[in-house]
């Protein structure tokens, strides 16, 4: 009897212990799983994204015709925040803002940094965006739309010189997200629509445009703190103005710390039709708290 009670007591510890640690390891899952996109905050919550985005292109598709051209460079640095407000932790509002330096006449891809003022290079803080995240539907916590009206806060999209800084139609925008799990816990498919209505009354190239970028990224979780993944996206503008590319791309995101993420990811555009034809290189950090 002794014994028996003795072995139902280790029974009883070893059961608990599991338990114990499979909560553990659920409580320790790490951001870069847990809050893609698509996902929303907490009530109280924050989430801050740095995110910078250098496009360098030497060809360009117009009319048909593919062709070489001196290097143009766009680099746009854009700053996110958002917060939980809902109790039920459905509604995320926020604001995004967008820095822009770009470069012309065949200079070098890390021009967009110099601090020079020529005729051949344009900056400066180009848009703000009040925003709102919600998830439309309480059963499908994986699925989450992101509304935002971009406001242009630049007066000529190219000056003098020919120097193209961003363009001065309002933009509405929606983008919508979803992201799938395999049972493995390894892999995850994450895919976005991003929904853009362009208009205005300043002259700008965008005006009267509707544009529609559907991509997927198939991302692998080598660490409960790092991940590996590889994306194709199309973009494909329509109305007063018509053009498309599509690009491909890989990168890779590591949890920091509890708090921090770093993300770098790399992209070519491999066609398009009345576009620039370059290669992109990412970098952001994110504050999840």
């Amino acid at each position: 009897m002794r014994n028996s009670t003795k072995y139902l007591f280790f029974a009883l510890v070893l059961i608990g212990f599991q338990s114990f640690a499979q909560e553990e390891e659920e409580n320790t899952k790490s951001n870069i799983q847990t809050y893609t996109p698509s996902r929303l905050l907490d009530k109280g919550q924050w989430d801050i994204k740095f995110f910078n985005n250098l496009y360098t292109e030497t060809k360009g598709n117009f009319n048909g015709v593919t062709a070489d051209k001196p290097r143009e460079n766009y680099f746009t640095s854009t700053v996110e925040a958002f917060t939980g407000i809902s109790d039920n932790n459905r509604i995320n509002v926020g604001a995004i803002v967008e820095f822009r330096s770009n470069t012309i006449s065949g200079r070098q891809a890390l021009s967009v940094f110099s601090l020079e003022d020529t005729n051949t290079d344009r900056k400066g803080i180009t848009s703000i965006a009040p925003a709102i995240k919600f998830q439309p539907l309480e059963s499908v916590g994986n699925f989450s739309i992101q509304s935002a009206i971009h406001i242009p806060l630049v007066s000529d999209e190219s000056d003098a010189n020919g120097v193209f800084l961003d363009q001065t139609a309002w933009t509405f925008q929606n983008r919508f997200f979803y992201d799938y799990t395999f049972d493995s816990g390894k892999w995850q498919v994450f895919t976005e629509l991003n929904t853009e209505y362009n208009f205005g009354e300043e002259k700008s190239f965008a005006n009267n445009t509707f544009l529609l970028v559907p991509g997927a990224f198939l991302s692998y979780f080598p660490s409960d703190e790092s991940t590996v993944l590889a994306f194709v996206q199309h973009a494909q503008r329509f109305g007063d103005f018509t053009q498309n590319y599509t690009a491909l791309g890989f990168g890779g995101k590591y949890q920091l710390s509890k708090t921090l993420n770093l993300e770098a990811l790399y992209s070519k555009f491999v066609r398009g039709e009345n576009t620039g034809l370059g290669q992109s290189f990412n970098i952001g950090l994110r504050a999840l708290f």
